[in-house]
């Protein structure tokens, strides 16, 4: 109706369209926080392997009826995984704000077996209870906001990571949570005060508290031994996924789909999205450079575990000794995108991927 004659300019949206979006954003943060962050982002694995998957299927076929070849898999994937109903920066932030303010409103809720501050229970689902649905509402809103912005901005990174990690940060200031945290061992990178199992000592002098004094993301994928080895065979099998399929968020979705078993309890599931992801990645970059796919996949599992590594240095700097979640993920991606696109603009790469740059 008036959308066309109000435009947006850094939004890059008619006001009628971005009015659509808000009211989306708002109840996809809402949806984040109804289900749980962790459970709504699974709902992102499975929406972007559909997406995905009707993508290679209109490659590998060529045509749908009255369909331009792709505009299927880009709605589903762009407008719904990616979008504002199960995209990272909607759903998933507004599950983790709606945890980090659960943390400070309501402790009583906090379950029995949670050792860490119930602000990091990414698992609880908070159901129907209005003041938190609103807090993963307004948070809902705010991520879209900060990834329109930085597109429009022409940031030179995966703004959708970048948003998920801007909302958490600010959740911990918004909630009243340090930014860092209190430091349980020798430095931030130490994680001996978990293998000890110590505890946190409460800020009123000395009274023991039930929270480990250091909490690491993953209790089984923190050391670093394991996560070069799990990065290196997410890496590669990224790779291998996009050669045989084209596809770089394939692979994206199938580890997100696999965060189901994780919150169900299933013990030692490893978190590799952002391995997987950057390992395609890699692959695209790689095959610019090179014509044999042996290569291509040795440098898909590098850049696998070089993100899996970036990932738990973000783990013990941010999320190890403050109370809520900030993804370290998402740090991996926001991050190693970065100097991909960096690198792609100065002409160092011949390409930066999946980012349009």
């Amino acid at each position: 109706m008036f959308g066309p004659l109000f435009q947006i300019p850094i939004i890059g949206m008619e006001l009628e369209a971005f009015a659509v979006l808000l009211i989306a954003a708002l109840a996809g943060g809402a949806f984040g926080a109804a289900l749980g962050a962790l459970p709504s982002f699974v709902f992102t694995g499975f929406v972007v392997f559909l997406g995905e998957g009707l993508a290679v299927l209109e490659g590998e076929f060529d045509a749908v009826d009255a369909v331009t070849a792709g505009d299927i898999a880009t709605g589903i994937t762009d407008t719904i995984g990616f979008g504002a109903v199960t995209g990272p920066h909607i759903a998933f932030a507004g599950g983790v704000a709606a945890t980090a303010y659960a943390g400070r409103k309501y402790p009583e809720m906090e379950p029995t077996d949670w050792d860490y501050h119930f602000g990091k229970d990414i698992l609880y689902a908070f159901g129907t209870k209005p003041d938190i649905l609103a807090v993963g509402a307004i948070f809902g809103a705010v991520g879209m906001l900060v990834t329109r912005v930085m597109d429009g901005a022409g940031v030179p990174t995966d703004n959708i990571a970048l948003s998920v990690v801007a909302t958490a940060f600010l959740a911990r200031i918004v909630f009243d949570y340090p930014l860092v945290g209190t430091v349980g061992g020798s430095n931030l990178l130490d994680m001996s005060p978990f293998e000890r199992e110590e505890k946190r000592v409460a800020a009123d002098g000395g009274t023991k508290t039930n929270r480990l004094a250091t909490e690491p993301w993953l209790p089984h994928q923190y050391k670093w031994g394991g996560v070069t080895a799990i990065g290196l065979v997410g890496g590669v099998l990224g790779g291998f996924i996009w050669l045989e399929t084209g596809s770089i968020f394939l692979g994206y979705a199938i580890s997100a789909m696999s965060l189901l078993f994780l919150n169900l309890g299933v013990e030692k599931i490893p978190v590799t999205h952002h391995i997987t992801l950057l390992g395609s990645t890699g692959a695209v970059i790689a095959a610019s450079l090179v014509g044999s796919d042996p290569i291509v996949l040795v440098v898909a599992g590098l850049f696998g575990a070089i993100s899996a590594l970036i990932g738990e240095l973000s783990q013990r700097v941010f999320y190890s000794h403050s109370g809520t979640h900030v993804d370290p993920p998402a740090m991996a991606i926001a991050a190693f995108m970065l100097l991909i696109g960096v690198a792609y603009l100065l002409g160092v790469l011949p390409n930066a991927g999946y980012l349009a740059l």
